[in-house]
C-alpha cells in the first residue's frame, strides 16, 4: 500500500466550495438583508454542478462517473454490508456514497431552479422575472424550502456515512478529500493534480463574485446627501441592492403632493383610499389641498391606475391582501401589512434623527420615491455619532 493521489485538485475544490456555499446559503435564507448573498450562492452552486457534470467525463479516473456508476440495488447491498461490518473498502466512492452524490447534485439543480423561480415570482428579479405572479410565489417558495430541507437531511446522512466508513476501514475520509491522498495498491489508476483546471475554476468563481459585488458597490445610494461625511451613517450592506422595475410616474402628482411631504406611491394603498382622500381634500389631515377639478382628476386617475390592487410590486400585493374589503385606510401606517412588517422596529430606531417619523419611508427604503420598496434596498440607518464638544476654556482675567 502506497500513499497515492486519488482526488484531483478540481474535484476537491468543487467539493468544499459546494459544501461551504450550501452552508452559507442555508444561514442566509432568512431575512432580507442577506438576500443577494443567498442568491449569489445559489447561482454559484448551479455553476459548480455544471462544472462537475463536465468534470465527471473529463476529470481524473476517480472523478469520472464511470468509476462510481452503481445502481440503487448495489447501494442497498453495500449498506447491508456496512451494518454487518463486512463492507469492502473502496478506493473511490462506494456504492452508497455514490448514490448520495448523484442525489445531492440533482437536489442542487432542483433547488437552484426553484430558487430562480421564487426570485422571479416573489421579488420580480432574475432570469424568471414575471413568469409567475405573487399568488404563485408562496407555493414555489415552499417547494424551494422543501428541497433545501431535503438536501440538509441528505448532507447529514452523507456526513454520518463518512464517519461510519472512516471508523470501519480505519482511515480519515474527510482528510483524504482535503489532501487528495489515500493508501492504495501500486496498480491503482494514476491521478494527476490538474492544478491548471483548479486555478481556472477558482478564477471563474472569484471573477463571478467580484462582478456581483462590484455591481453592488456601484449601485449604493447615498440616502442623506445633505449630511456631511462625518454625519452620514456608515454603509454596511455587503450585498447587491435589487433594483425594482421602473413604475409609471406622473410629474403633476409628484410636484403637487411632494410640495408638502414625501410622495407616497399609489401602490401603497387601494384605489378606494385614494378616491376618499381626493373626495375629502378640503380636510386633508387638517389642511385644504385646494386642487382645481382638472388637477384633481389627473392626480386621482394616476393614483387609481397604479393603486395596490394592480399588484405592481410585492409590497402592493401584500398590502392589498392584508386590508379587509370593507376597510378604507387613509394612512399607509394603518394597513395590517405595514403594522406587521414594522412590529420589530424599536423605539430607538423611530427616534433616530435620521428617521424621526413613521412617514419618513426614504430613511430606510432607498427606493421609496420610486415606489418599488424592494427588500434588498432596505436598511435601518445607524444614528449619526454626536460630535464631541470641546470644553470652552475660561477667559483669562485681566
Amino acid at each position: 500500500m502506497n500513499r497515492t493521489l486519488i482526488w484531483d485538485l478540481p474535484t476537491r475544490l468543487f467539493h468544499w466550495t459546494l459544501a461551504g456555499s450550501f452552508a452559507l446559503a442555508w444561514l442566509t435564507s432568512e431575512g432580507d438583508r442577506w438576500r443577494s448573498i443567498h442568491v449569489f450562492l445559489g447561482y454559484l452552486m448551479l455553476g459548480l454542478v455544471l462544472f462537475r457534470l463536465v468534470w465527471g467525463f473529463a476529470g481524473s479516473h476517480f472523478s469520472r462517473f464511470s468509476s462510481f456508476w452503481f445502481g440503487p440495488r448495489a447501494a442497498a447491498d453495500y449498506l447491508k454490508q456496512v451494518i454487518k461490518r463486512q463492507a469492502p473498502r473502496h478506493i473511490g466512492h462506494n456504492p452508497t456514497g455514490s448514490l448520495a452524490i448523484y442525489l445531492l447534485l440533482a437536489l442542487v439543480v432542483v433547488i437552484g431552479i426553484t430558487g430562480i423561480l421564487t426570485l422571479g415570482a416573489d421579488e420580480q428579479h432574475g432570469l424568471a422575472t414575471a413568469w409567475f405572479g405573487f399568488d404563485q410565489a408562496r407555493y414555489i417558495k415552499k417547494l424551494h424550502e422543501l428541497f433545501a430541507t431535503l438536501m440538509l437531511l441528505l448532507v447529514g446522512v452523507h456526513l454520518a456515512g463518512v464517519v461510519v466508513e472512516s471508523l470501519l476501514h480505519k482511515e480519515n475520509l474527510a482528510r483524504s478529500m482535503l489532501t487528495g491522498f489515500k493508501q492504495a495498491a501500486a496498480d491503482t489508476p494514476k491521478t494527476t493534480s490538474r492544478a491548471l483546471v483548479a486555478a481556472l475554476l477558482l478564477l471563474a468563481m472569484l471573477g463571478f463574485g467580484f462582478w456581483w459585488f462590484s455591481y453592488a458597490i456601484a449601485n449604493q445610494v447615498d440616502r442623506q446627501p445633505e449630511l456631511s461625511q462625518t454625519q452620514r451613517p456608515v454603509e454596511t450592506e455587503p450585498h447587491v441592492k435589487f433594483v425594482g422595475k421602473q413604475l409609471p410616474d406622473n410629474r403633476q402628482w409628484r410636484d403637487e403632493c411632494g410640495s408638502c411631504h414625501a410622495v407616497f406611491y399609489p401602490a401603497l394603498l387601494p384605489a378606494r383610499s385614494w378616491q376618499k382622500i381626493m373626495a375629502e381634500q378640503d380636510k386633508h389631515f387638517g389642511t385644504d389641498l385646494g386642487f382645481d377639478k382638472a388637477t384633481s382628476d389627473a392626480i386621482l386617475k394616476f393614483m387609481v391606475d397604479n393603486a395596490a390592487e394592480n399588484h405592481a410590486v410585492e409590497a402592493a400585493f401584500k398590502i392589498d391582501r392584508s386590508i379587509p374589503a370593507k376597510t378604507t385606510p387613509l394612512r399607509i401606517t394603518e394597513t395590517p401589512y405595514w403594522i406587521r412588517k414594522h412590529r420589530e422596529i424599536t423605539g430607538s430606531d423611530w427616534a433616530n434623527p435620521l428617521v424621526k417619523s413613521k412617514s419618513n419611508c426614504a430613511a430606510c427604503h432607498t427606493d421609496a420615491d420610486a415606489g418599488t420598496f424592494e427588500d434588498g434596498a432596505m436598511q435601518i440607518p445607524d444614528a449619526p455619532a454626536k460630535a464631541a464638544s470641546a470644553p470652552t476654556p475660561n477667559a483669562a482675567k485681566p
